[in-house]
């Protein structure tokens, strides 16, 4: 009964051993160097484990004082996340030797387009528009003039004039008979005595 299990297992463990085999064949190297740094740590007195501590310590001091000297940048680049500034062909990709000026922002330079596109939904943006007393909406987005901006919004505001409700023309008043006159209207018979 388990002897046909077996027997499909076999060549399983078979394959397995010779992938063993194998892989110790080309980590044989390092194995024997493992093992003596193993051995020659054991052998090791407690001083010159420390004098040993020490030295790696200095050894790590002055990798670190290596990778804290100048970066060359004759370009001026930006720099990127791993503290070495960005290759040439991505600079100009994205644009960013291109500056743009926002008078809203207190003549706040963004460099590329996406910093500038980006800045009209940042603070500082939003709180120069409402120092003019502008809300800032989509309406305003690549105006960066403040003359500009307060004109636009004179336009917008005289565009709501005409759909904006009008209390002289448009509320209404009713009399005692259930006569429905406008605010206008109404006034004028008030004051005639008419109603």
């Amino acid at each position: 009964m388990w002897l046909p299990i077996l027997n499909t297992l076999a060549p399983v463990k078979i394959l397995t051993e010779v992938k063993m085999q194998r892989l110790c064949e080309l980590l044989d190297e390092t194995i024997v160097r493992t093992k003596e740094n193993v051995e020659k740590k054991q052998a090791l007195t407690y001083e010159e484990m420390e004098a040993e501590r020490e030295e790696e310590e200095v050894q790590a001091e002055s990798d670190s004082d290596e990778d804290e000297q100048q970066i060359y940048n004759p370009l001026k680049l930006p720099m990127g996340w791993d503290g070495k500034p960005i290759p040439y062909w991505l600079y100009k990709l994205h644009g960013l030797g291109q500056e743009f000026k926002c008078e809203i922002c207190g003549n706040h330079s963004y460099w590329g387009r996406r910093a500038f596109e980006r800045h009209f939904k940042e603070w500082r943006h939003q709180h120069g528009m409402r120092c003019f007393g502008i809300p800032n909406t989509k309406n305003f987005n690549e105006i960066t003039s403040i003359k500009e901006a307060k004109v636009l919004w004179e336009k917008i505001q005289e565009r709501q004039g005409v759909n904006k409700w009008r209390p002289e023309l448009e509320e209404e008043y009713e009399d005692k008979d259930g006569n429905i006159y406008n605010k206008k209207t109404f006034t004028d018979l008030r004051r005639q005595g008419l109603i």
